[in-house]
């Protein structure tokens, strides 16, 4: 962990593969039976979609996900149009019918995996910085840029980082080589090659992870630097060695999926190695109280946080909470009792045990809950001594510079994680052989499906890709540092309140439905 003012080179990317053998692309490419397998395509395509190996005598299955589409149709190697036979047919793929949402599109997640496989920003054209939610963040769209205001720097000039101690407090400054960190994901809720994946990712990103609300896995030690610790309402493996080992430490006192509701873990999850590290009985259903009952006041807060200083005199304070309509007051509290961090939680921050009634009409979305809380702190005369971090429905690197720019200094990152790992979002996250790819099970079988150096590699890469997006941004808007950015809303624009012509302008292009 950076403490100081050194600086930290950033990791090399290195090509990380899908783990399945029939990857799912924009485009499929379909070989009929007039195929002579004369090698043509193979030869001529530069993306490597037409495998063919010595002593094959015919060509492989096309690797569909790197054909770049029907923007090739401008290009000599084009093989639908240089195959003899006419062999090859090129149409959307109509799996993105069925895959993803409306939060996250078949795009959206074909490009994330692409970003993960390659750490480059996606070849295909694929629309990856907006979903079709019709609100939220894809309604918010950065203002038109002026050409002139554009910076001439590489991306090892431009300043991505994030300093988290803010107070001047004699402890730990801790600057991250990025503007987000990992949030808290549950030794239970998730496999655990994931999790020590993820936590081996931050210790090369310079970057931080979080325990979530369910102990600390031996596995974590060698990655400890990088860990935070979280102490929520049901304390489950909460333990002074743990609070020992932390950076920062996290106090969930609520979650923007599930204000009111605690935290759950279903009983097919609750496995013995889960039971023992939780001190449970396996296959019983663990629910956290929503409250901390000892917390009615800003003086019981600072108890709390005076309570962990007092264990570890290095370690940081982060205080996460969701985002009701008095968020702002809750923030400032936080700040005099002690906290480092305020982290806000909006109402899409999320567990896949969360019932969607909750993650939709409870909490404030965290695009109304960060301007909010910035601004309130600005009044206060204490932002510029906190840390704002914002979470709760952010997917993309688009969606970070958004909160950025709206107030946050930063953003905790969840299911574009999971993402990475190849997650489909099937939703069946609360059984423990629900996750069909083995990222969200608790399965023997099924969690060893990912090992930690896949996951490691796949979470660098996407990270790296989403550092290229924010460095050509800040480049655009004359900016040197994403820390200049925070704030910046005057950069920002919202669909609703432009008229119909300019609207227009900001709009995503329409989806090609040809067949080739």
């Amino acid at each position: 962990m950076n403490t100081g003012n050194e600086k930290i080179k950033l990791p090399r990317v290195v090509k990380a593969s899908s783990r399945f053998r029939n990857t799912i692309g924009k485009y499929t490419i379909k070989r009929s039976s007039r195929c002579i397998s004369c090698g043509l395509c193979a030869e001529l395509c530069p993306y490597g979609v037409h495998p063919r190996y010595e002593n094959y005598t015919k060509p492989l299955r096309p690797i569909e996900h790197k054909c770049i589409g029907f923007k090739c149709r401008q290009n000599d190697f084009f093989c639908i149009d240089r195959c003899p036979e006419q062999a090859l047919t090129l149409r959307l793929n109509p799996a993105l019918e069925t895959l993803g949402d409306y939060r996250w599109t078949a795009e959206m997640l074909i490009a994330h995996w692409e970003m993960a496989e390659t750490g480059d920003l996606p070849k295909v054209e694929l629309e990856y910085n907006l979903g079709n939610s019709g609100g939220g963040f894809d309604k918010i769209r950065f203002k038109h840029v002026d050409p002139g205001d554009y910076l001439d720097l590489s991306d090892a000039e431009i300043d991505t980082d994030l300093v988290l101690n803010k107070r001047q407090d004699g402890r730990p400054v801790k600057i991250l080589s990025l503007p987000c960190y990992g949030g808290g994901m549950s030794y239970g809720s998730m496999a655990l090659t994931a999790l020590t994946g993820r936590a081996r990712a931050a210790r090369r990103l310079n970057s931080l992870t979080c325990t979530g609300e369910g102990g600390y896995p031996e596995e974590f030690v060698p990655y400890a630097d990088h860990v935070i610790t979280q102490v929520a309402t049901g304390l489950f493996g909460v333990r002074e060695e743990t609070i020992l080992y932390a950076p920062v430490v996290e106090f969930k006192y609520a979650q923007g999926a599930k204000p009111g509701l605690g935290g759950h873990l279903l009983g097919d999850k609750v496995t013995p190695e889960v039971a023992a590290m939780r001190e449970t009985v396996v296959g019983s259903s663990l629910f956290s109280p929503f409250p901390f009952h000892s917390v009615y006041s800003v003086e019981d807060h600072k108890k709390h946080v005076d309570w962990i200083k007092a264990i570890n005199p290095q370690t940081l304070i982060s205080v996460k909470v969701s985002t009701p309509t008095d968020v702002d007051m809750v923030a400032v509290g936080s700040y005099y009792a002690g906290a480092h961090i305020v982290h806000i939680d909006g109402s899409y921050g999320g567990t896949g045990a969360a019932p969607d009634i909750a993650k939709k009409n409870i909490a404030m979305p965290i695009e109304y809950a960060i301007p909010k809380v910035h601004n309130f702190l600005k009044e206060e005369g204490v932002r510029d001594k906190i840390c704002l971090i914002a979470s709760g429905g952010i997917r993309n690197a688009m969606d970070v510079a958004k909160a950025i720019a709206l107030g946050a200094d930063g953003v905790v990152i969840g299911t574009a994680d999971l993402v990475a790992l190849e997650c489909v979002r099937c939703g069946n996250c609360e059984s423990g052989r629900g996750c069909a790819r083995g990222i969200a099970s608790t399965d023997h079988e099924l969690k060893n499906m990912i090992s930690e150096e896949y996951a490691e590699q796949r979470l660098v890469n996407m990270y790296m890709a989403w550092r290229s997006l924010w460095c050509e941004l800040l480049r655009q808007f004359g900016l040197k540092s994403i820390g200049e950015l925070v704030g910046r809303s005057d950069l920002l624009v919202h669909l609703d309140y432009l008229d119909d012509e300019e609207r227009a302008t900001y709009q995503p292009a329409l989806r090609e439905k040809t067949i080739i």
